[in-house]
């Protein structure tokens, strides 16, 4: 990957970044972590567990703001708290589902419950113009995005956590989540990974937290429906190309997304990015299609 920014005119395109699920697990890594050492990128948390949102801000000070609101569809609800604050949600933990699976059920247990005002992404001033929404919320992402409807007419990205089982009782599963996220108007990109639990008694190695062979939960990303860019206007059409090459590296959809940008404003950028591209350094002898490509890195958990 090259460094994209010579191809930008000054000043660079600044960024807005809405993570809605915040919460700190330790790994202290995100995938956008690249865009943030890129270009000017403001990031809006929010974490309902008060306790871990005072954690976040503590953690990253002034270069990022965290709100402890409970982002859903502005409805009145009752929020569940587990013993894993992690696993705290605004749907029930399936119990009898979990309970099946190593290291699942025991992380999922309620142990206070609140009634609280979800609050719609639509009404919060801080996140209009946002450029990249990111959601984990336990199986409340549908509710998020059916109170982001205005919101999601400027996102461009969508990073967000998906279940294919109800390992939340009544929760929207996958196929729900996607037609959610293409009826306002984003086709998926890319399924960045997914993971699962041995059903017991098994664990591979004594590993409790071994994949088995049923997938329970992934990550994954949409982007704007890209038979529709021209829709966009110059500026988001470069945001689009600087966050699929930085955040990605999905370089042929990046200068894909250039050739509409060079449609608007006359340009040549799509013809130097791809030169750029070819003259980077090539892949290590002997890597194919097949290997380069990979299976998809399992998410948190």
């Amino acid at each position: 990957m090259f460094d994209i920014r010579p191809l930008l005119a000054p000043p660079l395109p600044a960024f807005r970044l809405v993570d809605v699920g915040a919460m700190y697990i330790g790994n202290n890594h995100d995938i956008y972590a690249p865009l943030l050492t890129t270009c000017p990128t403001q990031v809006i948390g929010f974490e309902p567990v008060e306790a871990e949102c005072r954690k976040l801000q503590a953690l990253y000070g002034k270069d990022r703001l965290f709100l402890p609101y409970v982002i859903g569809d502005g409805a009145e609800r009752e929020f569940r708290i587990c013993n894993e604050p992690m696993t705290s949600s605004l749907y029930e933990p399936n119990l009898p589902l979990l309970d099946l699976f190593q290291n699942l059920g025991n992380l999922t247990r309620v142990v206070s419950r609140q009634k609280v005002q979800t609050r719609r992404l639509d009404d919060i001033g801080e996140v209009r113009d946002t450029d990249y929404l990111k959601l984990d919320v336990q199986g409340a992402e549908l509710d998020v995005i059916r109170g982001a409807p205005e919101m999601l007419k400027d996102v461009l990205v969508v990073q967000t956590e998906v279940e294919f089982v109800p390992m939340y009782q009544e929760q929207p599963l996958f196929a729900e989540v996607d037609q959610g996220l293409r009826a306002a108007g984003f086709l998926i990109h890319r399924l960045l990974g997914y993971a699962g639990r041995m059903f017991k008694p098994l664990a591979a190695g004594g590993n409790i937290n071994a994949p088995g062979g049923q997938m329970l939960w992934g990550e994954v990303v949409y982007v704007k429906n890209f038979m529709e860019l021209d829709k966009l206007p110059p500026q988001k059409l470069l945001k689009l190309a600087v966050l699929l090459h930085v955040v990605f590296q999905s370089f042929d959809m990046a200068q894909f997304v250039l050739s509409r940008y060079d449609a608007k404003m006359g340009g040549s950028l799509q013809m130097e990015y791809i030169r750029r591209l070819t003259q980077a350094r090539p892949a290590a002898a002997g890597t194919s299609d097949a290997t380069s490509g990979g299976t998809p890195p399992q998410s948190r958990g």
